[in-house]
């Protein structure tokens, strides 16, 4: 009986104690589970104050060089067959600036190298160049451009790709924007056609990261070399800074070239700006979801792909602009849907891409997300970047 007496009037105070625990546990909870929607708002809207100041400063260049101007307009090509005649003549339309037109044949197996020289016989504007084999350390594009940049003449060097079509303005209103800011080097995001759904879940993160993301979108005034940014598809740099920094040779064995040339010449106390490149040139980078995944996957590794990086922009993309989905109809969460759809509707209207890819915003974010995993995870593997036949040492250090 004492046993029993014992355990008598012990049972109510354990239990007591068990349903204070558990509605405390409750209560957190409860607590976390009414702070993630207003969490998921807070991400939402960060991107949103970022990408409102970088869309209304945007520069649009224009105009034409106010002094003695040639423009180099450079071009690396690894079967482009298909590209590259189009490339040429929408270069060769150039206006208001003198251009020459210099095309690397590196290694084509399709008569990329045949269509140039056809070119080259009706106007002696156009050159072309063969590559020499790539050097140990290399990457090909960089070392394409590097030899492009040692055959320029120009007084500027517009490196453009094969798969950009200039609009006839261009290379006169990026010289002049250059001359007339002080500027090493001009950027910008061409306008992307997107021909396919699997375009449409890729290509639009370009302008979306580099808009809501980044500190002053790459202008001039943000003078930090962290904060720089370009476009490697239209890329105009200042002949005497571009060589005085190093050029591409600087840095061989990258894969994002136009990032690196940006962040060096800033870290050499030049200026850089990126600019609206959607009125100055189109471009179709790829074919479909396949060819997407392959490219982005290629130079993840010098972006967000990194132990560090990847953890951060997975909270804030998938926090900001995956998660708000799922936490529906919570009034915190329907705002950050909207200011997630809303951000991306305008980056859309302001660069001038195809409005039937706003809806799949959240399914491109998790598409970029699953790229930089896929990245970092191949690199944990072993995995090397592989591009038109060529396969690439860690970025780290340089090209196998």
């Amino acid at each position: 009986m004492t046993g029993g007496g014992s355990c008598g009037p012990g049972w109510p105070a354990a239990a007591s104690t068990r349903a204070t625990k558990r509605a405390t546990e409750a209560g957190r909870v409860g607590l976390l589970g009414d702070s993630l929607p207003w969490a998921t708002l807070a991400l939402a809207a960060l991107p949103v104050a970022v990408g409102a100041g970088n869309l209304r400063r945007l520069p649009r260049a224009h105009g034409k060089p106010p002094g003695p101007t040639l423009v180099s307009i450079l071009i690396p090509a690894r079967d482009e067959a298909a590209n590259i005649e189009a490339c040429l003549r929408a270069a060769l339309a150039s206006r208001d600036v003198p251009v020459e037109v210099v095309v690397m044949d590196d290694g084509s197996r399709d008569g990329t190298g045949t269509i140039v020289a056809a070119l080259a016989a009706e106007d002696e504007r156009v050159g072309l160049v063969t590559a020499p084999p790539l050097p140990p350390g290399w990457t090909g594009k960089v070392h394409a451009c590097a030899r492009l940049a040692e055959a320029a003449r120009g007084t500027h060097l517009l490196f453009i790709d094969a798969d950009v079509r200039l609009r006839p303005h261009a290379a006169a209103a990026l010289a002049a924007h250059a001359e007339d800011h002080d500027l090493a080097l001009v950027t910008g995001v061409p306008k992307q056609v997107l021909g396919s759904l699997g375009e449409g879940l890729t290509v639009p993160a370009i302008n979306f990261l580099m808009l809501g993301y980044l500190p002053g979108g790459g202008r001039a005034g943000s003078g930090q070399a962290s904060l720089a940014a370009a476009c490697g598809q239209l890329m105009l740099a200042e002949a005497t800074a571009y060589r005085r920094a190093g050029g591409h040779a600087a840095a061989p064995g990258v894969l994002h070239d136009g990032l690196a040339l940006a962040r060096r010449l800033r870290a050499q106390g030049f200026r850089t700006e990126v600019v609206d490149g959607s009125r100055l040139a189109t471009c179709r980078m790829y074919s479909g979801l396949r060819e997407a995944w392959a490219g982005f996957v290629k130079n993840a590794r010098e972006g967000m792909a990194t132990p560090r990086g990847l953890p951060v922009w997975t909270v804030l993309l998938g926090g900001g602009h995956l998660l708000p989905w799922l936490l529906l109809p919570h009034p915190a969460a329907a705002l950050a849907v909207l200011l997630s759809l809303g951000l991306r509707g305008a980056i859309t209207w302001r660069m001038r891409e195809r409005w039937w890819s706003v809806p799949l915003h959240p399914f491109a974010v998790a598409v970029a997300l699953a790229i930089q995993w896929t990245a970092l995870l191949g690199h944990w593997l072993g995995a090397r970047p592989a591009w038109k036949g060529r396969a690439y040492g860690d970025s780290r250090t340089g090209a196998a």
